[in-house]
């Protein structure tokens, strides 16, 4: 929709079109320029921020547009959970992530219907979804990168397009069955500590246009994404959402987006508040900078100035008209503004989501997921009759494997836990070893705790979220062991207590024995406040992080410990909190406790915790969400040094949102596969994996590097010597890699056509055979390169292809390359393009130059 100002203005100078809102088979455009003609200034103001007003007499509902569906709904309670958004780019399977969306819209359209019905509509139960991050994943520190889909522009941009179809649904559809949004625009990949400020200046003609835009102008002009998400940080001095050359002249006029444009939450605060932006002097000059440059919608609470930046003529009207019509536009195309019985999409039920089809699904994606980096000696698949020792800090813990921006499945099935299920418990030996980076561990001491002369803690509920409490509770409990509370799969914390909008507060005496220092973990969705003898020593909201505050007990001393806590999230809250002791690490108990097994599997790597966005975390190696060191945390590599030097045969489980670099480890351990964040069934696929039930087949979508020394300053946004486009190292890992329990070859491969005319295609032909045993399942890759051009990339993936072969067969496998698959940066124009000259393709199992086959291309 173009912002055309007089037409909207001509369109009600007349009354004939007036109420036009009402009418059922105008066009959504139509209705919403009627019914904004209705508004006052005030009532449009009100709409243009996350959480709108209801306005009654225009039948206009309260809407929340802030809605998470990373990998599945998120923060909505009980969901289907895929794996995070770099594992499922690992499958290289676009059908498959267009299923996995397809899946997921279905459960968001059941649970906005559920929630229609009940009467109220809340955050995260609406159909605006602020999801795909397609954000090129440049550096391996950035702690947001798990998020994406991959370091590789033309691999983002073709998993993205699916995930936007498969949340919008059909385009001949009557209605949009959601809306996605494509952020975060633009040039935005971390550092997460400095976002709010971070210029991101001098950016090359060339990234700019073949790294840091491709994926974004492929959703806006072959997705048809309805929303793009503008970025915290500036560029070449303008704040993302206040960013005319972003905004105007590249979003809108280039690429033809007529969508809406929405801030990153509170991002236009940035432009005024002291120590960040600083480049309006108030909101009323922010808000109007935002609106004039293109931001429709503000997450957030600034725009409330509007009203006084149109008074003040900082803004027009006119330009307010133009994103509210959007606004409207977009909420007519959902049918949100129409009766349940008048959209398809509400027939929808609840019981769609978390259904067998869906977990069925998650599984599946997770498999895929899964890459198999070493394989020394075929120890892998592991015999059933062996004894296994499983260790490590990742090996039983579900909360790791959903990632960020989670939904909460009914049931997640961890390494040991499926591993339980198919062998003997006889056979298997655990002992989680170590943290993921301290030397110590927390020893609970809920046994020294006492409440109403018992054990533990009292607990008391309120189905409130008032801060006046009655005086009665709705429900007590008692609590004696380790808070694990969460209310995925309708799990009310206890008996009579609400599974959303409730209040508890957990009481106890501690009584120490000894003087030593006690350290209080919690994890939480919600909000909680920790108190010890009535003062407040902690206060946080959705945390994945866990260790809070530290305290000196002195021995015989009695010490009053309370927490509060809120759910503030609807009904997707989650509580565990534990408090002891640190007991130092010692891994000559656990070399002993594993001196009997046949094989020892450490699930190491790193969690959401450590990685992440704008996280409170400073831990050697972490930094505020990001990392400083690429390395895995020294002491899991002291625990893998020692298994090996203990004769150990060794496979290790690398959980990870992002590369690790493993040299040394790849020496420990004889077999590693890269788990990422695997979702609810990431321990049924990751056993399936092991044992052999299913043969890997995931490719790496990142690279790789050897040490954190390979990598330019984190700062720098040049692509010199980044990914495996331009680095000039050699990586451990390259990216496309990923190994499998059979054998492929590649026989010749052949175009259709040795010379093309620019603005026209090729079709690449390659015999592939499955030279092994086993089944298994190849991703056939093709590279671009242009000869003589020095200042490009050395390759860049221009088309890819997972393919199924039977043991012994031969598949010859076709890959079209159509004309865009073909451009080039052209530095007579600064943009992608048909460049004559002469090309190489490309095609093998992954971007390692010595296993690509060239063909001779030329372009005219």
């Amino acid at each position: 929709m173009k912002c055309t100002f007089l037409a909207a203005l001509l369109a009600f100078s007349a009354g004939a079109q007036a109420q036009l809102y009402k009418d059922k088979t105008a066009t959504p455009e139509a209705r919403a320029k009627s019914i904004v003609a209705e508004m006052t200034l005030e009532e449009k103001v009100s709409l243009m921020m996350h959480s709108a007003p209801a306005i009654e007499r225009l039948g206009i509902r309260r809407y929340n547009w802030w809605n998470e569906a990373l990998h599945g709904v998120g923060r909505a309670g009980l969901a289907t959970v895929f794996p995070q958004p770099i594992g499922m780019a690992a499958s290289w399977d676009d059908p498959l992530l267009f299923r996995v969306f397809d899946a997921t819209s279905t459960e968001a359209r059941a649970k906005n219907n559920d929630a229609r019905r009940r009467g109220s509509v809340r955050q995260y139960q609406g159909l605006t979804f602020w999801t795909p991050n397609v954000n090129l994943f440049r550096d391996p520190r950035w702690g947001r990168g798990h998020e994406t889909y991959g370091e590789d522009p033309y691999l983002t941009a073709v998993l993205g397009v699916q995930v936007v179809r498969g949340l919008q649904g059909p385009a001949d559809a009557k209605h949009n069955k959601l809306h996605a949004c494509a952020k975060h625009f633009a040039i935005h990949s971390g550092p997460e500590w400095n976002r709010h400020s971070y210029d991101a200046k001098n950016i090359a003609p060339r990234d700019l246009a073949e790294t840091y835009l491709p994926a974004f102008k492929a959703l806006v002009q072959k997705g048809g994404v309805k929303e793009v998400m503008c970025a915290y940080n500036r560029y070449e001095g303008e704040p993302c959402c206040g960013n005319n050359r972003l905004l105007q002249q590249i979003l809108r006029d280039e690429w033809g987006y007529e969508g809406i444009v929405l801030s990153d939450c509170w991002a236009v605060n940035d432009f005024y508040v002291k120590g960040r932006h600083e480049t309006e002097p108030d909101p009323e000059h922010a808000t109007a900078k935002a609106v004039r440059s293109g931001t429709d919608l503000e997450c957030g609470n600034s725009y409330g100035s509007l009203v006084q930046a149109v008074h003040d003529g900082l803004v027009s009207e006119a330009a307010i008209d133009c994103s509210i019509i959007r606004l409207m536009k977009a909420r007519y195309e959902l049918g949100e503004m129409d009766d349940e019985a008048d959209v398809e999409w509400q027939r929808v039920p609840m019981s769609v989501v978390d259904s067998k089809e869906h977990r069925d699904l998650a599984l599946r994606m997770a498999r895929e997921s899964m890459v198999l980096l070493q394989n020394r000696d075929h120890l892998l698949p592991l015999n059933r009759g062996m004894k296994i020792a499983v260790l490590g800090p990742n090996a039983n813990d579900s909360v790791m494997q959903w990632g960020n921006y989670n939904g909460f499945p009914s049931h997640t099935s961890t390494l040991l836990s499926a591993l339980r299920e198919r062998l003997p418990e006889a056979n298997i030996i655990y002992d989680p070893a170590c943290d993921h980076t301290s030397q110590s561990s927390i020893q609970s001491l809920f046994d020294r705790c006492e409440a109403n002369g018992q054990p533990g803690f009292s607990a008391s509920y309120w189905n409130t979220l008032d801060e006046d409490l009655p005086a009665t509770p709705d429900a007590t409990a008692q609590v004696s062991t380790a808070f694990h509370f969460t209310t995925a799969g309708a799990t009310v914390f206890a008996p009579g207590v609400s599974l959303r909008e409730f209040t508890g507060h957990y009481a106890t005496v501690f009584r120490a024995e000894r003087d030593e220092e006690m350290a209080f973990s919690l994890q939480m969705q919600g909000h909680a406040v920790l108190s010890i003898d009535g003062e407040e020593v902690f206060e946080g909201g959705n945390m994945k992080s866990g260790n809070v505050y530290s305290l000196h007990v002195e021995a015989g001393r009695s010490y009053r410990i309370g927490l509060t806590f809120r759910a503030t999230e609807g009904d997707c809250c989650s509580l565990n909190f534990d408090f002891g002791r640190r007991v130092p690490l010692d891994p000559s108990a656990t070399l002993a406790r594993v001196a009997d097994a046949d094989v020892v599997i450490f699930a190491g790597g790193i969690s959401p915790q450590l990685e992440g966005e704008e996280m409170p975390v400073h831990i050697p190696g972490f930094k505020g969400g990001d990392r400083d060191l690429i390395e895995l945390p020294e002491v899991q590599r002291m625990m893998l040094r020692r298994l090996h030097e203990a004769g150990k045969r060794v496979v290790f489980v690398n959980y990870s949102g992002s590369a690790i670099a493993l040299p040394m480890e790849t020496q420990w351990a004889d077999a590693i596969v890269q788990a990422w964040y695997p979702g609810q069934a990431g321990g049924d696929a990751l056993a399936d994996v092991l044992l052999g039930d299913y043969n890997p087949a995931g490719r790496l979508p990142v690279t790789f590097y050897r040490s954190t020394a390979d990598l330019p300053d984190f700062e720098e946004y040049s692509m010199q010597g980044r990914t495996y486009r331009y680095f000039g190292g050699t990586p451990l890992f390259c990216f496309g890699y990923g190994l499998s329990y059979t054998t492929f070859r590649y026989g010749q491969p052949r175009v259709s056509a040795a010379t093309v005319k620019t603005g026209k295609g090729v079709t690449l032909t390659v015999p592939v055979t499955n030279a092994g045993e086993r089944d298994g399942e190849e991703v056939v890759q093709v590279y671009l390169a242009r000869i003589g051009d020095t200042e490009g990339p050395q390759r860049a993936l221009r088309a890819f292809r997972r393919v199924s072969i039977p043991a012994g067969q031969t598949v010859n496998v076709q890959l079209r390359l159509e004309a865009d698959q073909l451009e080039w940066f052209d530095p007579r124009s600064n943009v992608m393009g048909a460049v004559p000259g002469s090309y190489q393709l490309l095609v093998g199992p992954s971007s390692d130059v010595q296993q690509l086959q060239p063909v001779a291309l030329t372009i005219r």
